[in-house]
């Protein structure tokens, strides 16, 4: 069958397309610079890529597959060590949680010696500049960075083509429009969104660049529009806030940022930052931000300090519990930041396998649970299970545990502990901070402060019994 033509009208002096003639181009202001030309509608794919061919692996080059620094630590630290060549990255969050701020952070801070351009269709040139002047972006590295205010995919397809950047920043997914997608004209659209992200994401793997996109989220958390966008890309990224409620001073303007995918590294790995006046401040040294500091040497019953994994960091929480009777004939779980059925299934082994004299017939199938974890983030690893056990423990029977005691371990339906990773580095990080006892699972390695229990029972035994 004869491909189908478009006739469109091409600027032969800046390349701007229209559908229709135009006296004067609106782009340069030259007139009658605008000549008809046809356009296939299936060119700007099969026909640009040519003929396909192979190569064997052995030949390809392995600086293929360097990163570039993003300049930002914490940032290449979730992206697997930096930023991978021919990758698209996908930043979700919610309006005004700092989705723009850390594109242009990196943009300025980017260690590539090919030319960035940045892409906004929600802030004008004026708002970009008073935003990178607030971030105190000096004027040399301002010179490097490209901007276009615009939505519509021919022009940004345009200027990639003309400039050719190495790092291209699209702010946001939502505001990408073309006319060539079918269906839905309006920007924000299933169609539009897979069309136009599909398109640049091709020419970022063609021209060896890397490209970052950034997209709402729903009132759900997870990425506004269609669920192809996550597949097509290469990672996905999520900011989120700690509760403002929490009441650290510390930790009031935290940003947890998470990969829930990455082809090119771990989606175990979190960054953490502060937001300010300059911006989204990169936090390393994490220690004791999420340790409440006391005035009073003991702490109170339900209150647990358990040592987790996040990636390679070791973190030290506080795990916060409360018991009350329960209202109803049924009793009720409440956690936000850890999975309620989670602090279900640690509660019933704590019934289940609990026999001790001193405490007889504990029961919490009687209680509405409630579990929290200071500062606001959310922990999934499972070498908090054994703390959470301690601090449900403590609240219901209103012993509290030593001031001086860091927990990590995963404990089994039968009311084992199980071997949790990194222990000799928890051990370290919770030694380092003043923690002077550890209680986990019995390991291979016996650590100099480690009590070494192997269940629950012993655990508790091991702590409780020897305060009361």
């Amino acid at each position: 069958m004869k491909k189908q033509k478009t006739i469109i009208y091409k600027c032969s002096s800046c390349g701007r397309e229209e559908s229709k003639w135009l006296g004067r181009c609106p782009e340069c202001g030259e007139w009658n610079t605008l000549e008809e030309s046809t356009l296939s509608k299936n060119s700007g794919k099969s026909e640009r890529k040519g003929l396909p061919h192979t190569l064997p692996l052995a030949a390809v080059d392995p600086m293929e597959g360097s990163r570039i620094s993003s300049g930002i630590g914490e940032l290449d630290r979730v992206l697997g060590g930096g930023i991978m060549k021919r990758s698209s990255i996908l930043v979700g969050g919610e309006p005004g949680i700092g989705k723009s701020t850390i594109l242009l952070q990196a943009a300025a801070a980017a260690l590539s010696r090919g030319r960035v351009l940045y892409v906004s269709g929600e802030e004008s040139a004026g708002q970009l500049r008073l935003r990178a002047d607030r971030l105190g972006i000096n004027k040399d590295k301002m010179e490097r960075i490209e901007i276009l205010c615009s939505g519509n995919l021919e022009e940004i397809e345009t200027v990639l083509n003309n400039i050719k950047p190495s790092i291209l920043f699209i702010d946001s997914a939502q505001t990408l429009y073309s006319e060539n997608a079918s269906m839905q004209a309006a920007p924000g659209g299933i169609n539009q969104m897979k069309y136009c992200s599909f398109e640049l994401i091709s020419w970022a793997k063609e021209h060896d660049a890397a490209l970052f996109l950034t997209a709402h989220v729903t009132k759900e958390g997870v990425i506004s529009g269609p669920k192809t966008l996550e597949h097509m890309v290469d990672t996905v990224l999520y900011f989120e806030q700690n509760d403002k409620t929490s009441g650290l001073s510390e930790t009031a303007d935290c940003r947890f940022l998470r990969a829930a995918k990455n082809r090119f590294g771990s989606t175990d790995e979190i960054g953490i930052f502060t937001m300010g006046e300059q911006g989204l401040s990169p936090i390393e040294d994490t220690g004791r931000m999420f340790l409440i500091r006391r005035a009073n040497p003991t702490v109170p019953p339900g209150v647990a300090t358990a040592a987790v994994l996040e990636g390679t960091r070791t973190i030290l929480v506080e795990i916060q519990a409360l018991t009350i009777p329960a209202k109803g004939a049924i009793s009720r779980v409440f956690s936000d930041k850890i999975d309620s059925g989670r602090v279900s299934r640690i509660s019933a082994a704590l019934e289940k396998h609990l026999d001790l004299q001193n405490k007889p017939g504990l029961r919490f199938s009687d209680q509405d649970l409630y579990v929290n974890i200071a500062g606001g983030i959310r922990i999934t690893e499972v070498g908090v299970e054994l703390a959470i056990a301690c601090a449900l423990y403590s609240a219901r029977t209103g012993i509290p545990l030593p001031p001086d005691l860091a927990i990590a371990g995963e404990l089994s339906l039968t009311g084992e502990i199980r071997p949790v990773r990194r222990l000799s580095s928890r051990v370290k990080t919770a030694s380092n901070l003043g923690f002077t006892s550890f209680l986990g699972p019995a390991g291979e390695q016996s650590e100099p402060e480690l009590k070494a229990a192997k269940d629950i029972k012993s655990a508790i035994k091991l702590v409780f019994c020897q305060i009361s």
